[in-house]
């Protein structure tokens, strides 16, 4: 089994693939496989509503000048995706938002290719906004008809500079729980 994340984030390395990294751990306790794909510094671009995917019917969107049909076919190959973002101005990054659209809609014009993966949003916040970060993200979830493992709390955690988030206690536990629901719906759909 295998679970790929992509980190929305402008910062490589900073406090939301630090929480990634926390659901990873879990994971990777469970032999599950993980990826972390880092969309900083990667070009993606909106979509265009052309309605290619839905008449071309390859799994693949058909603006392909960026990384994301790249990015689509990890997670149609993958058993699980996580979506991580930090909180710009009360929602997602414009880097993630662009990827699930596409994805979403290359999705959906190809017999709904999510379907009953298991997704999970991962969200990196200041101060406030996060929950319509995080609804964003599950939003995606459950329009690709994807299954959603909970956790002890919403899965944020607070921090502005580099490394801050370490500092939350409740937040990287939620992380660690997250982690180990994933892993546990994962082994049950797949058995």
């Amino acid at each position: 089994m295998k679970v790929v994340a992509f980190n929305g984030s402008a910062r490589q390395d900073g406090n939301t693939a630090i929480l990634v990294r926390r659901v990873f751990a879990e994971l990777e306790k469970e032999g599950i496989e993980t990826e972390l794909v880092q969309l900083a510094g990667q070009p993606i671009h909106g979509c265009t509503a052309c309605g290619q995917c839905f008449k071309n019917k390859n799994q693949r969107c058909a603006l392909d000048d960026d990384v994301a049909n790249a990015c689509i076919e990890k997670m149609r190959a993958a058993d699980g995706i996580i979506l991580a973002s930090p909180t710009y101005f009360a929602d997602v990054s414009t880097e993630i938002k662009a990827l699930i659209d596409r994805a979403g809609f290359v999705a959906r014009g190809n017999g709904d290719m999510f379907q009953r993966k298991v997704g999970a949003a991962v969200i990196a916040v200041r101060r406030a906004g996060s929950i319509h970060a995080f609804d964003t993200l599950n939003h995606f979830f459950l329009i690709s008809q994807m299954i959603i493992p909970g956790s002890i709390y919403w899965n944020m955690g607070f921090g502005l500079a580099k490394g801050e988030v370490e500092q939350d206690e409740e937040g990287l536990r939620i992380m660690q729980v997250l982690g180990r629901n994933m892993a546990w719906l994962l082994q049950k759909i797949n058995a």
